[in-house]
């Protein structure tokens, strides 16, 4: 019986240890102090804007991936429909590379910088190739 629940404690830790972002913590902390607020717009939407007629960017839906420098995958995360998404991440320098499609919408890669206690907003912009 002891062994049971020694292999279950040790069991839920592990479990809840591969979800940080879902409970905003981390087998090494608090990670929701800071991280990166991303607001995701797609445009242009109309072959001609004018000032009479204006077509502005519109909040979109997409997944982004969030990757050390070296390239490695730390997290992704999927916008909502009003194009908004906040990862908590630990300070450092990291590569936002949003999720494109074939060939359009595209959208290019940025780096980007967290500091502590802060959460750095990030505009990704999807260009949907409409001239």
């Amino acid at each position: 019986m002891n062994r049971q629940r020694r292999w279950w404690r040790s069991s839920s830790c592990l479990l809840l240890a591969t979800l940080p972002l879902a409970c905003n913590t981390s087998p090494f902390g608090e990670i929701n102090e800071q991280g990166m607020e991303f607001l995701t717009l797609l445009g242009p939407n109309c072959p001609v804007a004018s000032e009479e007629s204006p077509c502005p960017d519109e909040p979109y839906q997409a997944w982004i991936q969030i990757r050390n420098q070296q390239g490695l995958l730390v997290t992704r995360g999927q916008t909502d429909e009003n194009g908004r998404l906040r990862i908590g991440l630990f300070p450092g320098l990291y590569r936002v590379r949003p999720e494109s499609g074939d060939p359009f919408p595209v959208a290019s890669e940025q780096e980007v910088t967290v500091v502590p206690d802060h959460f750095t907003e990030v505009t990704v912009h999807f260009d949907t190739g409409i001239r």
